[in-house]
């Protein structure tokens, strides 16, 4: 990371984001949902909590989902950052996004992201999870509408065991 010598609240970041190579400047205090929302054009992270409880802003970093309103979008210097995007796009989340559909895991959406984030994080981890172990993985991600039951069952849809 290279800070402007004129500016000091001002940084240029390179990472890779979704398979891309990036360099940006990013002012040192935006959160990183911030900046793939307005200066990326990734609106598929949701703005919710803004404290890091609903899981709406998840991301993937280096690997590892984390709640990207508590990690400045400086932080990503260097890293692998992949969006919700990402995985649609290249087809890695294509079984998990079936068996929401298949199983009306979602309703108004501002979840689905988040939840197809962690999803997909826990399937990569444990390929046949049980029920608890999916409650478990997702207590952290919020949902209004659906009272997870669907969003559970899709989850183990897509492991193959429904």
């Amino acid at each position: 990371m290279r800070m402007d010598n004129t500016m000091t609240d001002v940084a240029d970041i390179d990472f890779t984001l979704n398979g891309k190579s990036e360099t940006r400047s990013v002012p040192v205090r935006r959160n990183l949902v911030d900046f793939l929302r307005q200066d990326m054009g990734l609106t598929g992270a949701h703005v919710g909590c803004e404290s890091g409880v609903c899981g709406a802003c998840n991301v993937r970093v280096d690997g590892v989902v984390v709640r990207g309103c508590l990690m400045l979008a400086v932080q990503v210097d260097g890293a692998t950052v992949d969006t919700i995007e990402g995985l649609s796009e290249s087809g890695e989340i294509a079984v998990l996004q079936r068996a929401f559909v298949a199983k009306n895991a979602l309703q108004c959406g501002f979840c689905t992201p988040g939840m197809l984030m962690t999803g997909a994080e826990l399937l990569r981890q444990n390929s046949c999870p049980s029920r608890l172990e999916i409650r478990d993985a997702i207590s952290g991600n919020y949902c209004r509408c659906t009272g997870y039951q669907a969003i559970v069952d899709a989850i183990e849809h897509a492991a193959g065991g429904a």
